[in-house]
């Protein structure tokens, strides 16, 4: 076994497990993120991230869910990578871009008195609505922002749904291959909407980026909504802007929790 640096960090409660290097051989990943997820055995998380160097961008990121899964994207894990290198030093940038799978994304980091990142505003790409589906009896929007999502429009206060029973069955309805992130959202006024998101191998979580800019396309595309809303979920809130040609900007806090090392 040897002893690894990890950061644990969160962007409005969307709380993972942060490397700088390859903590294990890459097969064994999946394994590790079960094992460090946990909330009574492990460091607790929603999953881990690895911020490792790019032949492409400035930044690669790998992001493993609490089940093992990997992710393709992950909006407030983007912010809190931005963060991670800006304040151990890692470039001296105010943007940097950044590899995922679902593309390469570019960062705009602001940083407070000290010279630490607060804020991170992030260039999703472009998104794409799909015309709306009735999965488990449920009128749902399938948005691609990189990652499936389904976005349920309820008239309720999300925090009176049956947010855990329902979303682990759209999660895995036929409709999606792959499974899906699924947001539950109540359009409070043009310019804000509450949320709950029910993640693809996380479970119900106190934020997803990606979910909020998915839910902010769905409203605006259907009307809801206008192209710049304050998205409020569980652990905080994101301010999203749709741009021409679906393009969505997603702006946000990334906050370190604390610093350690655990033996892998």
């Amino acid at each position: 076994m040897k002893e690894v640096a990890f950061t644990k960090m969160h962007g409005i409660g969307n709380d993972y497990v942060y490397f700088t290097e390859m903590p294990c051989p890459p097969e064994n990943l999946p394994e590790l993120s079960r094992r460090l997820s946990d909330r009574h055995r492990g460091i607790g998380g929603d999953g881990i991230i690895l911020a490792l160097p790019s032949e492409i961008a400035d930044f690669r990121m790998r992001i493993f869910n609490a089940d093992g899964s990997e992710a393709r994207m992950c909006g407030n894990g983007s912010r809190c990578v931005g963060k991670l290198v800006s304040d151990l030093g890692l470039t001296d940038k105010d943007r940097i871009t950044l590899e995922t799978l679902s593309g390469i994304k570019t960062l705009r980091l602001t940083k407070g008195a000290d010279g630490k990142v607060t804020d991170v505003c992030v260039d999703m790409g472009a998104g794409k609505v799909s015309a709306t589906e009735i999965l488990q009896g449920y009128r749902t929007v399938p948005v691609d922002m990189g990652n499936p999502h389904g976005v349920v429009f309820i008239d309720c206060s999300p925090d009176d749904f049956d947010v855990k029973g329902l979303g682990s069955r759209l999660e895995n309805d036929p409709f999606w291959p792959d499974r899906a992130n699924i947001e539950f959202a109540h359009v409070a006024s043009p310019d804000r909407i509450d949320i709950r998101v029910w993640e693809r191998g996380s479970g119900e979580t106190m934020a997803c980026g990606t979910g909020a800019c998915a839910t902010a396309l769905a409203a605006f595309t259907t009307g809801r909504c206008s192209s710049k809303v304050t998205i409020g979920l569980p652990g905080g809130e994101l301010i999203i802007e749709i741009q021409p040609g679906n393009r969505v900007i997603m702006t946000g806090p990334a906050e370190t929790c604390y610093t350690g090392t655990v033996l892998i």
